[in-house]
């Protein structure tokens, strides 16, 4: 079986408000769906994303420039397709809209392969559980007030999840502290509170914030510095007990090396759209396991699930919610947990109503 044709849509999905982080101002998520059919009919699909749909054009022009290395390809040669396209972005750089473009496409191959085989991807990668621990993510943002923060909080538990993400980052760090205060007491110690600043601190603040933020029993920092700072990192992470998370805006294996090389956290937190995709995805998991790292995917909830699934390493998904409208089929939660889909490929499907109602081609 062969690959027939490479295509994509653009859509544009508005929030139901906007939200803000330390660094984001954000009020829609842009997309580009790939769609690989084979010469059977089979279709997979894949996503890329950029935050308010900035440079979405930019991503689909490289991502339809891949056309000539997939199309007439064996669709099953998903390795072989992906290092072609890791040495033709040589020129150009292979991090950046380069490798989100290649993610995409390598996400839609794999799913097509696991449509073709009839099995889900989580099974054909080597399957290691039924379902994964999640965090509630699509909340508890940094431009709510502490009434919002544990209004929302009490949502959440009443969703099911047992865990939740604030994100932290205030230009007075004793404001994020009251934050995490309030929303302790709103939610009790039975549940699970993260912490994000988005790396919007130098160390010595992070120090400073992780310190307080460990009293109310936070229980990860993540991301407390800029992405490229690994020493920072590693500074901050030696000075607190307060586990460090980052990682999701590093990309592919190399960019995974380095930061476990510097010692920069203590949970390693790949994105499927940073990695290069599933192919990448997999590596990337087999790595921070032979440090007996562990690791936690970044948003790209449902396409995760096929290594949250796999990786006996992985030890939560993020719960984003942004993505689901793209999809006919929904995730499904049970005491705080992720169950692993049991259908073909990634075991979801673009919803052509989405499609049109946000089409911006």
């Amino acid at each position: 079986m062969k690959v027939k044709q490479l295509s994509t849509q653009l859509v544009n999905l508005p929030l139901d408000q906007s939200i803000g982080t330390a660094i984001h101002s954000i009020h829609s998520v842009g997309c580009v769906l790939v769609t690989v059919t084979s010469d059977e009919g089979l279709v997979g699909e894949g996503y890329a994303f950029t935050i308010n749909a900035v440079r979405l054009k930019a991503f689909d022009e490289v991502i339809r420039s891949f056309a000539p290395l997939v199309e007439g390809r064996r669709a099953d040669f998903i390795e072989g397709i992906w290092q072609d396209i890791w040495q033709s972005c040589n020129p150009i750089g292979q991090k950046g809209i380069t490798i989100g473009a290649l993610s995409a496409v390598d996400t839609a191959l794999w799913d097509l392969h696991g449509k073709t085989l009839n099995q889900p991807l989580y099974r054909l990668f080597g399957a290691c559980r039924e379902r994964v621990d999640t965090y509630a993510s699509g909340g508890l943002w940094l431009s709510q007030s502490i009434d919002e923060l544990c209004s929302e909080a009490q949502q959440f538990v009443e969703q099911g999840f047992h865990s939740m993400k604030l994100r932290v980052g205030s230009s007075n760090w004793r404001d994020d502290v009251q934050r995490a205060k309030a929303l302790r007491e709103a939610v009790g110690e039975e549940i699970e509170i993260l912490s994000d600043a988005n790396q919007s601190l130098n160390p010595k603040q992070a120090i400073r914030l992780g310190r307080a933020l460990q009293e109310h029993g936070i229980a990860w920092l993540e991301e407390p510095v800029p992405a490229h700072d690994l020493r920072g990192h590693a500074e901050v992470r030696d000075k607190l007990d307060l586990p460090i998370a980052s990682g999701e805006t590093e990309y592919t294996r190399f960019g995974m090396r380095d930061m476990i090389k510097a010692r920069a956290c203590d949970i390693l937190m790949p994105d499927l759209q940073r990695m290069g995709g599933l192919t990448e995805f997999k590596k990337v998991a087999a790595l921070a396991a032979s440090f007996d790292m562990p690791i936690s995917s970044h948003i790209f909830t449902e396409h995760s699930l096929a290594i949250a699934g796999s990786a006996p390493n992985c030890i939560s998904v993020e719960h984003m919610p942004w993505f689901a409208p793209l999809f006919n089929e929904q995730l499904e939660m049970e005491n705080g947990q992720l169950l692993m889909p049991q259908r073909a490929g990634s075991g979801f499907s673009f919803n052509p109503d989405t499609i049109k109602r946000y089409s911006l081609d």
